[in-house]
């Protein structure tokens, strides 16, 4: 079995994050027998930009934030990943979340590299007019290495289409004229695609649902419990919903409710709507975004941060699929555990890639000028994800392996085909 080029190499920004992301790596590359020298390729990004953004906040007061965009791989195409404003934001998790999402592209057949970005930042203690102006001095920063052939950001946690939209008219302003293909995740208005808001939890349920098939189980009347009610988590518990399924416990930054009759999930999202989250939302006890997770139910779905369930309380997680709609939200060492226990669970870079999905769409789409409805997006997204799903699941049984370890190994084998056939220049 190969070992490791960079065992004993581990720069600055590896963090836990990043540790985890590469201790993943690592092992399916040891279980595919990876060339060495496509292994010391993968381990270190391709590039990594951090820059201060300095902005006059609305006291008139400067305050300087820092911001990062790191590309892990542009083998087939341009790097592709999130943007995310949060107060833990840092190199080693910007660096470990594009790695993780250039298998993730791969193991659905895009033609997209990994990339990430954040700022380390509090959105919601910002104004509307602090954060286009910090929207809009970090795109000026990084500019040298965005474009709609090198690198298109797309919103995740603490942005949205609104940032997007600024994104791009920054970044349009300095080429002159309008470059819509230059991010996704953008309002309708300026060339986004139908049902991109929806395509990340719409994608997560579509795992869940051919999980279901392959267990030999019916989804009328399951019990599912979601951890993070933002985008990803409340649109998963929407379309949980129209499968048949019965939210029983939800939770967001505030705490979160659980009643084991049911949730009024579509009363939950218009509350968050009107007061900005859940606190305060009746039909339920209270409980914490930890006691969530040992909530007993059918189908548990860690939608918010990274590192939520460990070596410490995965004995204690009772559910019978988890569907990971975060990224990294399960410690390396918790896998074992979890399957062990029968727990069947989806990883990320396979539950969540609805979102990457549609936003391939709305790159294709922009290029093309030439836009689909939302039917036809979906189908598409049902078709890439059950196919993803599919392929997983074969080389889950087939290798004998879990199935985080699986859709690894499909991802690296095809980057790594891919590294093989380009060479190295000079």
């Amino acid at each position: 079995m190969t070992t490791s080029p960079h065992a004993a190499y581990r720069p600055e920004y590896f963090t836990p994050i990043y540790e985890m992301a590469v201790a993943q790596f690592e092992k399916a590359a040891a279980s595919i027998n990876l060339d060495p020298n496509v292994w010391q390729r993968f381990v270190v990004p391709k590039r990594a930009l951090m820059v201060s953004v300095p902005i006059r906040m609305g006291d008139d007061s400067i305050r300087v934030f820092t911001g990062y965009r790191v590309h892990h791989d542009n083998t087939l195409g341009p790097s592709k990943g999130g943007i995310r404003y949060h107060p833990d934001v840092n190199l080693g998790e910007v660096c470990a979340l594009a790695m993780w999402m250039t298998w993730k592209c791969a193991l659905v057949g895009l033609p997209f590299g990994g990339a990430k970005g954040g700022i380390r930042c509090d959105p919601r203690a910002m104004s509307r007019v602090e954060l286009q102006r910090l929207t809009r001095r970090y795109t000026a920063e990084i500019l040298p290495i965005l474009g709609p052939d090198i690198d298109v950001p797309a919103p995740d946690m603490g942005t949205n289409e609104q940032t997007m939209a600024w994104m791009m008219d920054t970044y349009s302003q300095f080429k002159g004229y309008a470059v819509p293909g230059v991010v996704t995740g953008k309002p309708i208005a300026i060339g986004g695609s139908q049902g991109r808001n929806e395509a990340t939890g719409r994608g997560v349920v579509y795992t869940i649902l051919e999980a279901m098939k392959h267990l030999g189980v019916q989804p009328e009347g399951k019990r599912a419990a979601i951890q993070g009610f933002g985008n990803v988590g409340s649109i998963t518990a929407k379309a949980l919903v129209e499968a048949g399924c019965r939210v029983i416990a939800i939770s967001d930054v505030s705490g979160g409710v659980v009643n084991d009759r049911g949730l009024d999930v579509a009363g939950a999202i218009e509350h968050v709507a009107r007061h900005g989250s859940l606190d305060g939302f009746s039909g339920g006890e209270r409980l914490s975004n930890a006691e969530l997770l040992e909530v007993a139910c059918d189908i548990l779905v860690p939608a918010a941060l990274s590192g939520q369930i460990t070596k410490a309380n995965a004995e204690r997680v009772r559910c019978r699929i988890l569907a990971e709609g975060a990224n990294g939200p399960t410690l390396l060492e918790a896998d074992p555990i979890l399957q062990g226990r029968g727990i069947f669970v989806i990883p990320d870079i396979l539950a969540n890639a609805g979102g990457v999905t549609v936003s391939y769409f709305e790159w294709v789409q922009g290029l093309q000028h030439l836009f689909w409805k939302e039917r036809e997006v979906y189908e598409r997204l049902r078709e890439i994800m059950t196919t993803a799903f599919a392929q997983v699941l074969a080389t889950a049984q087939e290798k004998k392996v879990d199935m985080r370890m699986a859709a690894l190994m499909i991802g690296i084998q095809k980057i790594a085909a891919a590294k093989l056939a380009r060479g190295i220049f000079p």
